[in-house]
């Protein structure tokens, strides 16, 4: 029983759980983001070069189509899905600092606002104790 309650202890504590709902989160927001760069900007770029970004590719052989019309044995490099992901990439990564950004600044200003202890400063404290070694 000790260990299962040290278990539940670990789980809960707010740490993991703050990790655990970021992680869910940035897993929609990987989505969102996903769908946005999918739908949106791969065929504002794919203009360009009158093609889905997603489906531009180098190739480097040609493959050879079967009997059934399934092309195999050709060699790419599928450039236009690197630039999807990289592009996805430096959204997911912007927003992320922005929002820590944020946080950081919240935080920042929390610590501002925090009442500074009104007592002796150090100085008058050293003094003090030079005094009573005095005696």
């Amino acid at each position: 029983m000790g260990m299962m309650k040290e278990f539940k202890d670990f789980a809960m504590k707010g740490n993991l759980v703050d990790i655990a709902v970021g992680f869910v989160m940035g897993a929609a927001f990987k989505e969102v983001v996903t769908a946005f760069t999918g739908g949106i900007v791969s065929p504002l770029i794919g203009l360009i070069f009158n093609s889905d970004l997603k489906d531009l590719k180098y190739v480097i052989k040609e493959g050879v189509a079967n009997a059934e019309g399934v092309v195999e044995g050709a060699v790419s490099v599928l450039w236009g899905a690197f630039l999807t992901n990289v592009i996805d990439f430096v959204i997911v990564a912007f927003v992320m600092f922005m929002l820590i950004k944020g946080v950081n600044a919240t935080k920042k200003k929390e610590e501002e606002a925090a009442p500074v202890p009104t007592g002796p400063t150090q100085e008058e404290l050293l003094g003090e104790i030079r005094d009573l070694l005095k005696k």
